[in-house]
């Protein structure tokens, strides 16, 4: 039996296969910028070569056609035909407060994802179209939703709650939900474990930085806060998204160009972030590179990202009341060693001290890093996140009857002996090619026990 994972993103696709009988993935990667130019396919199957098909993928359905097309591919494909797929899990950003869990798909729950899109315009509408997609390719099989916003449940109503007319609340569901929850249990899960604690005795600050990007405090193995809110609007400074502003703002600038509400959540929403500030750039690897040549509004992108993110962390730490590690995960967390710098810097008076050294080797998507000085309180790792793990697993519990919220179901990769297959293999090419990388790799301290 095998299982197909679908993350689609606001500009990408992860994606990866899992043979449950072997209890090993098969094969993952990524479809990047999709919707910009020069869009590509990344797929690394067990044992083989990694390699890279470039196709322009203007939406989500090109992407997923794509990656069926590299499944099935006769050379380097890891299914004979798309038959042999047992079931697919979905990432779904937003369930509201109708969805509190991951859930099987039907009708009526596709039509809810669709009544409730405009909560995560950039999200539920790629979400939506790899669903239906999916659902057209294999009719025959089972669908799940994982639900990003499931991990958040766990938020005290003083966190949730905004200081708005209650009736908002009640009659339109306003609160503060919370995005990337699958990443968060993950790599909340993957640093108790490098920490050898109890995952519910755990305090973390985890940042996941991508396109999107959001941090949560996780206070005793559970979300306490997280920056993003009722849209994943709110927080930090993302690729196209504001982040934190002044809600006034939407307003004035309506009155005084004579925007509608649609025009003025498209420009905060694909106009802002990154793309704003320089007017050119949402990737921060296009923003690294003209910042060195000089460019003082990709200099300006990247103090500000850090600065912001540094803000959350101090707030957080405080919320808190004590902090094991803070972690730093997806694609600009996991390699973007600048922003992890700037985000850092100055926190010592918090017991939070980075190792630059280790900070610039730490550059991998597949190995648990330590970048803390030595004599740091506070442990800062670098964990690459496995969302698609976690469908997985939510799949077959869904499948089995025995799925359950994190507080009552027990993951593989809570268990120091844990392995990625695929990532262990990549590893250990990079580090033939980078040997420093072996200097930086953490490792569980504590022998495989029963948590």
């Amino acid at each position: 039996m095998k299982i197909l994972s679908l993350n689609c993103g606001s500009s990408s696709l992860k994606y990866s296969v899992f043979d449950v009988e072997k209890n090993t993935p098969s094969c993952s990667g990524i479809v990047e910028r999709i919707g910009i130019a020069g869009s590509f396919l990344n797929y690394e199957a067990l044992g083989k070569e990694k390699i890279t098909i470039n196709r322009e993928c203007p939406t989500h359905k090109e992407a997923i056609k794509l990656v069926i097309e590299a499944l099935t591919d006769k050379s380097n494909g890891v299914l004979k035909n798309i038959n042999e797929i047992a079931a697919v899990g979905h990432r779904v950003v937003h369930g509201g407060e109708k969805f509190t869990k991951s859930v099987i798909i039907d009708n009526e729950v596709l039509n809810t994802f669709k009544e409730i899109a405009d909560l995560a315009p950039l999200h539920n509408p790629p979400n939506i179209m790899g669903i239906e997609a999916a659902m057209e390719l294999l009719p025959k099989v089972k669908h799940m939703a994982i639900m990003d916003t499931a991990w958040h449940q766990t938020m005290p109503s003083y966190s949730y709650t905004y200081a708005l007319p209650h009736i908002w609340y009640s009659k339109y569901g306003i609160r503060r939900y919370g995005f990337h929850g699958t990443s968060f249990l993950y790599v909340a899960k993957r640093a108790a474990v490098l920490l050898g604690k109890d995952p519910f005795k755990t305090n973390l600050i985890i940042a996941h930085i991508g396109n999107g990007a959001s941090i949560n405090a996780v206070k005793n193995g559970c979300s306490m806060d997280t920056s993003m809110g009722f849209t994943p609007l709110e927080g930090l400074v993302m690729g196209t998204r504001a982040g934190d502003h002044d809600p006034a703002i939407g307003l004035y600038v309506m009155q005084k160009e004579n925007k509608t509400a649609k025009e003025i959540d498209s420009i905060l929403n694909k106009k802002s972030g990154i793309l704003g500030i320089t007017e050119r750039y949402t990737d921060r690897r296009d923003v690294e590179i003209e910042a060195e040549k000089g460019d003082e509004r990709c200099q300006l992108a990247i103090e500000i990202e850090g600065y912001r993110i540094k803000k959350y962390i101090g707030a957080y730490a405080a919320a808190l009341g004590g902090v094991d590690a803070v972690v730093f995960t997806a694609g600009v967390g996991e390699k973007g060693c600048i922003t992890r710098e700037k985000a850092l810097e100055g926190l010592e008076f918090l017991g939070i001290k980075l190792d630059k050294e280790k900070n610039n080797i730490s550059k991998t998507r597949n190995a648990e890093t330590e970048i803390s000085a030595h004599d740091s309180k506070v442990k800062i790792f670098v964990i690459p996140t496995d969302e698609e793990k976690v469908f997985v697993e939510d799949v077959i519990g869904l499948m089995n009857g025995n799925y359950d919220v994190h507080t009552k179901f027990t993951y593989s990769f809570q268990k120091p002996s844990y392995l990625n297959l695929i990532r262990e293999s990549a590893i250990k090419k990079e580090l033939s090619e980078k040997p420093k990388l072996a200097s930086v790799i953490a490792r569980p301290p504590v022998a495989d026990k029963k948590i």
